[in-house]
C-alpha cells in the first residue's frame, strides 16, 4: 500500500470514483481511492440510474449537463459500455402552476445550453403510446437524457482513473483521519497509513461518521427511497420485437413519480410523504449491498395514479421492490466543495441524484482542488451554505421534507416550514403581531412582508387547479385558520401589500429587521493592512467612514461582499449577507495571518440590526438621540455610536433600499427597547414595518447587485460593473487575474432592463434574453416590479455589444416573449439624492 499521495478520495461509489477520475484527468496521477468494501456497494448499486437534466438550480443544472455529455465520452475513452440509454425524459403537466414551473425551467435550460422540447398531449401519446393523456396540458422533453447502468458507469470511471495513473484500494477501511502539524493529512486504514495533501470525502451514507473523524458536522442524512420493478408486459415485449424505440423516462410530477421500461417491464419510483430518514448514526461497519424492508402501503396513492396514467402498470405482477438509502441534505442539493474550518479537506456528499451529478461534481471539485477555483458558480452546492444550526434533529426534519418535495412545485417564493421557527430575534413576536409573514435564511426567521390585520387568502386561490397529489401552493394556516400567502411564479396575493410597504418607506419611514446579517470583528495591529490585501476597494483612512469591499478570486471573479466600518482604532466591523455567513467567515479565517497580528471574532448573535429608512427617518431619529444627524455632521457612508433613548447603537448611514436612512447595529438584548422607541416616536411620521420583498424591489430599482446573481466567481468584477469599488493601483487578492482578464476583453456586462410585461408577471432571474433577431445574448440575474417607478425591471448579464443604454431586446418569461430596453443604472434616483438628503 502506498504511504503518500497527492490526494486521497474516501468512498468507492460513483461519486468517489468520478472524483478520482477527474483528479487524474487534471494531471494528478499520484491519487488514491479507498473503499471499505467493493466499488458501488453503497447506494450506487441499487440506484435506478436516471439522468434527469431538469434542475431549478443553476449550479446543479451545469453539473448535470456535463455528466450526460461526459458519460458518452467516457465510454469512447475506456472502451467500456456504460449502459447509457438515451431514450429522452418526458415530464407531464396537469396544472397551470406546473406549466409555469416548466416554462421557468426552460429559461434556465436555455441559458446553460440544455435542449428542451415542448410537447402537446398528442405528441406525448405518439412517444408513449401506453400513456393515457386525459387531463394533460402538455409536457416538456429532454431529448438528450435517459438512464445509465450505475455499476457499469462506475467501473468505466475506475478504468479511466487507473489508466491515468490513479490507484484504487478495495476492501480497505479507514479507521482515522488526522491533520498533522505540517498541514498534511494522515489517513489510517486497516491496511496501513497514507499521508496526503488533500482528502476528499465521498462517503455517501457514512458522511456523518466521516465528519466525526475530523470534528465537523456534515449536514447529510439518508432517506429511504423505494421503487418497484414489474414483470414484463406483452405490449412492451411486442414493441421490442418490432424494433420500436424505448418509450423513455416518464415523469408525472403532479403525482410525484417516475416510470421507465426495464427488461420488458416497468420501473415505478414514487416520492412519497412519510419516507423516513435512515442511518442517522451511519450504517453498520459490515453494511454492504444493503436494502430495507419494503413498505408498499406508503406508496399506494402513487401506485393508483400510475395505473390511471399507464394502465399497463396495473396489468403485470411485481418482480421486486427496492428500498434503499439515498443521501439527502436539507435543501435536496448536494454538498460539493471545501469543508468549513479545515484546510485541504473536501466534501462531495449528499447526492440524492448521485448518478446524474457524479460526473459534473467530480469535474468541478477537481478544478477547485487543482486550480484553486471551480469554473462554475458553486454557491448552490457549497458545503458552507449551512451553519451550526443544522443539527441532527434539524437534518431529520428537513431531509424528510426535502425528499417529500422532490416533485412538488419549486416556487421561487416558497418557504418550506419544517424545523421552523428555529432562530428568532427578540422582535419576532412583535413583528408577528404586526402581520409579519416570515421566511427563513440560514435558520433565521425574517419578515418577507406584512399582511393587513385579519387578512385571509380567498379560498378560491388555494390549490393548483386539479386533484393532484402535489397540490401544494400556499403557506400553512395560522393558529386561527387563516392562510396568508399563495406561492406562484407570477405576481401573487402579496403583490399589493408589498407595494404598500414600498410606498410608505418612500413617503414616510419604515423599519426592517435585518439582524440575520453575518457580522465579524477584525482587530489587531495588522488588521488594516490585512484587509487592504484581501479587498479590491480601499479601507477608509478616516475612522467612522464606511466602504463596500469585495473579496475576489485569483481570477478576478467576485467571491464575497462586505460592508467595512472601523468602529474603534484597529477594530473593524465587517457585515455580509446572512445567507453566506459560514462561507464568508470561512474564507476570512483561512486567509487570516497565522502570526497573531489579526484577530477574528464572529459576533452575529451579539448584535441586532434594525434598518430605519425613508424621508422622515432623520426627523424620527432626532427625537431619540442628541447626536447631530445633519449631513455636515453625519454624511452618507459614515457611522457613529449614538444613544437611542437609554440604549446605544452604531448607526451606519447606509442601506439597501436607496432612501435616506440608517442601519442601527445594537446589542441584541436592547432590540425590543429600541424597536418600541422607534415605533412610538415614529407614529407621527407614519412609521410601519416593511419586509424583505419590499427591500428587494427597492434594491433592484437601484441596480444593486447580489451574490451569487450579478456578482459571481463566473463574472469578472469589471463585468459586474464594480469599477468604483476597485482600486487597481494597490495590491490585493485577485488583482493580477482581474486585470489580465480585463485586458483580454470582457465577455459580459451588467445591465438594467425595463420590461414591458403587462400586469401579471415579472422576471425572477435566469430568464433568457435575446436580440431583436432572436439570438441569445444574455440572461436575467434578478427581476421584480419597481413600485416607485411603476415599471417591471430585470437585472442582467449581457454580451457587451447589447448592454448599451437604449438597446432594444427581448426577454422570455414563463414561455412568453416581452420587449425590454436597457436603461441607465439605478432607474430610481440615479443621482442618489434621496440617500444623500
Amino acid at each position: 500500500m502506498k504511504t503518500h499521495a497527492r490526494a486521497v478520495v474516501i468512498g468507492g461509489g460513483v461519486v468517489g470514483v468520478s472524483t478520482l477520475y477527474h483528479l487524474a484527468k487534471k494531471g494528478w496521477d499520484d491519487v488514491v481511492l479507498i473503499e471499505r468494501k467493493e466499488l458501488t456497494s453503497g447506494s450506487t448499486w441499487h440506484a435506478a440510474g436516471l439522468l434527469p437534466l431538469f434542475n431549478m438550480s443553476y449550479s446543479v443544472g451545469q453539473i448535470h449537463k456535463y455528466s450526460v455529455r461526459f458519460y458518452q465520452e467516457l465510454q469512447q475513452e475506456t472502451g467500456m459500455n456504460v449502459g447509457f440509454s438515451q431514450v429522452s425524459n418526458i415530464r407531464l403537466a396537469r396544472t397551470k402552476d406546473r406549466w409555469d414551473e416548466y416554462m421557468y425551467y426552460a429559461g434556465i435550460a436555455e441559458t446553460i445550453g440544455v435542449k428542451v422540447n415542448v410537447l402537446t398531449p398528442e405528441q406525448v401519446k405518439e412517444i408513449w403510446p401506453l400513456c393515457e393523456t386525459d387531463g394533460l396540458l402538455g409536457a416538456i422533453q429532454h431529448p438528450d437524457d435517459g438512464y445509465i447502468q450505475p455499476a457499469d458507469l462506475t467501473q468505466a470511471l475506475a478504468k479511466g482513473a487507473r489508466d491515468r495513473g490513479a490507484t484504487i484500494y478495495r476492501n480497505t477501511t479507514v479507521t482515522a483521519i488526522e491533520q498533522q502539524p505540517d498541514g498534511l493529512w494522515k489517513v489510517t486504514t486497516d491496511k496501513g497509513e497514507i499521508t496526503a495533501e488533500h482528502i476528499v470525502s465521498c462517503t455517501g451514507n457514512f458522511a456523518r461518521k466521516t465528519g466525526e473523524m475530523v470534528g465537523i458536522n456534515i449536514p447529510v442524512i439518508p432517506v429511504e427511497h423505494q421503487y418497484i420493478v414489474t414483470e414484463p408486459h406483452p405490449a412492451i415485449l411486442e414493441r421490442k420485437a418490432k424494433g420500436l424505440p424505448e418509450m423513455g423516462v416518464l415523469r408525472e410530477s403532479d403525482s410525484a413519480w417516475y416510470m421507465r421500461e426495464e427488461n420488458g417491464g416497468l420501473i415505478l419510483g414514487p416520492y412519497e410523504h412519510g419516507a423516513p430518514v435512515c442511518y442517522v448514526n451511519g450504517p453498520s461497519d459490515e453494511s454492504e449491498y444493503e436494502l430495507f424492508q419494503e413498505e408498499l402501503d406508503r406508496l399506494m396513492p402513487h401506485i393508483e395514479t400510475a395505473i390511471t396514467r399507464v394502465p399497463a402498470f396495473g396489468e403485470v405482477g411485481i418482480k421486486k421492490v427496492y428500498n434503499g438509502a439515498i443521501a439527502y441534505t436539507p435543501d435536496g442539493n448536494p454538498i460539493v466543495g471545501p469543508a468549513p474550518g479545515l484546510s485541504n479537506f473536501w466534501l462531495n456528499e449528499g447526492h440524492s441524484f448521485g448518478i446524474t451529478a457524479a460526473g459534473g461534481a467530480g469535474w468541478q471539485l477537481a478544478e477547485w482542488i487543482v486550480d484553486g477555483e471551480p469554473t462554475v458558480d458553486m454557491m448552490g452546492v457549497d458545503p458552507r451554505r449551512f451553519g451550526p444550526y443544522a443539527t441532527e434533529g434539524y437534518l431529520i426534519a428537513k431531509n424528510e421534507e426535502a425528499y417529500a418535495n422532490v416533485f412538488t412545485m419549486h416556487y421561487p417564493d416558497e418557504e418550506r416550514e419544517a424545523a421552523r421557527p428555529l432562530k428568532t430575534t427578540p422582535v419576532y413576536e412583535r413583528l408577528k403581531k404586526l402581520g409579519a409573514v416570515f421566511g427563513s435564511v440560514y435558520g433565521w426567521e425574517r419578515a418577507n412582508w406584512f399582511a393587513p390585520e385579519d387578512y385571509d387568502l380567498p379560498k378560491d386561490q388555494l390549490g393548483v387547479g386539479a386533484d393532484v397529489l402535489t397540490n401544494h401552493n400556499h403557506s400553512s394556516p395560522e393558529e386561527d385558520g387563516r392562510i396568508l400567502e399563495r406561492w406562484s411564479f407570477r405576481r401573487s396575493n402579496y403583490f399589493e401589500h408589498v407595494g404598500n410597504e414600498v410606498t410608505n418607506v418612500s413617503k414616510n419611514v419604515g423599519v426592517l429587521d435585518m439582524s440575520a446579517f453575518a457580522k465579524m470583528e477584525v482587530s489587531g495591529p495588522g488588521a488594516r493592512a490585512w484587509l487592504e490585501s484581501i479587498f479590491a476597494n480601499a479601507i477608509p483612512k478616516k475612522r467612522g467612514r464606511i466602504a463596500l469591499c469585495h473579496m475576489l478570486t485569483v481570477h478576478g471573479g467576485v467571491r464575497a461582499e462586505f460592508t467595512v466600518y472601523e468602529w474603534a482604532p484597529n477594530r473593524f466591523y465587517l457585515v455580509s449577507a446572512g445567507a453566506y455567513e459560514a462561507h464568508d467567515h470561512d474564507y476570512l479565517r483561512k486567509l487570516a495571518p497565522k502570526d497573531g497580528s489579526v484577530r477574528l471574532q464572529q459576533i452575529t448573535q451579539r448584535l441586532g440590526v434594525l434598518v430605519l429608512a425613508g424621508p422622515k427617518s432623520r426627523d424620527l431619529l432626532k427625537k431619540l438621540t442628541r447626536t447631530s444627524l445633519e449631513n455636515k455632521d453625519f454624511p452618507w457612508l459614515s457611522g457613529k455610536e449614538i444613544s437611542i433613548g437609554v440604549a446605544s447603537a452604531h448607526a451606519l448611514r447606509v442601506n439597501f433600499v436607496g432612501e435616506l436612512g440608517w442601519e442601527l447595529h445594537h446589542p441584541i438584548e436592547m432590540q425590543n427597547y429600541i424597536f418600541d422607541q422607534l415605533m412610538e416616536a415614529g407614529a407621527e411620521f407614519g412609521i410601519k414595518p416593511f419586509g424583505i420583498r419590499a427591500m428587494l424591489s427597492m434594491s433592484v430599482e437601484k441596480s444593486y447587485r447580489l451574490i451569487p446573481r450579478e456578482m459571481s466567481i463566473e463574472y469578472n468584477a469589471y463585468e459586474s460593473a464594480l469599477d468604483r469599488f476597485i482600486k487597481p493601483e494597490k495590491e490585493f487578492l485577485g488583482r493580477d487575474g482581474l486585470l489580465a482578464y480585463k485586458d483580454k476583453g470582457l465577455k459580459w456586462n451588467f445591465a438594467t432592463l425595463v420590461v414591458e410585461t403587462g400586469n401579471d408577471v415579472d422576471a425572477r432571474g435566469s430568464e433568457a434574453i435575446y436580440n431583436e433577431a432572436g439570438e441569445l445574448v444574455g440572461r436575467a440575474t434578478n427581476g421584480t416590479f419597481g413600485y416607485r417607478i411603476n415599471r417591471s425591471l430585470a437585472l442582467a448579464m449581457l454580451r457587451p455589444d447589447y448592454a448599451k443604454e437604449g438597446t432594444k431586446l427581448k426577454i422570455k418569461i414563463l414561455g412568453t416573449t416581452y420587449n425590454a430596453t436597457v436603461v441607465g443604472e439605478s432607474p430610481f434616483d440615479p443621482d442618489n439624492a434621496a440617500l444623500r438628503a
